[in-house]
């Protein structure tokens, strides 16, 4: 097993890491919208806040040498259903050619009032 951590993504803000490698998969732990460069939540609406979920996601994918063809599983988690169609239009612009499968719930919260959390399996 191999913990996976870079600066281009938010410090976990508990006892986890960002990524663990094991075997041929990779566990990228849910992502909040947090900049890397300052470590604050950036707020914002559910787009904002998506896009900066999946450029950390792109930044520990890549400290692992990967990238988003690589993806297997995704689970969304979204403070409001809602906004489901609002997550899957800046989600799709990531995943163009390569559909991972994927399950998204409503939540009744998220960490630091988020409103959308993603969590990533991929294969090596």
């Amino acid at each position: 097993m191999q913990m996976i951590e870079t600066d281009k993504a938010p410090k976990a803000i508990g006892p986890y890491s960002q990524a663990v490698k094991y075997e041929n998969l990779m566990f990228i732990s849910g992502q909040i919208a947090i900049d890397p460069k300052t470590q604050e939540f950036i707020g914002g609406d559910v787009e904002k806040q998506t896009e900066r979920v999946m450029e950390n996601i792109k930044a520990v994918l890549e400290e692992a040498g990967l990238n988003f063809n690589h993806v297997i599983k995704t689970t969304i988690y979204l403070k409001n259903i809602q906004d489901f169609e609002k997550v899957n239009r800046v989600y799709g612009r990531y995943f163009t050619e390569h559909k991972p499968a994927r399950a998204t719930v409503e939540v009744s919260n998220l960490p630091k009032g988020a409103l959308v959390e993603i969590e990533v399996i991929a294969g090596i």
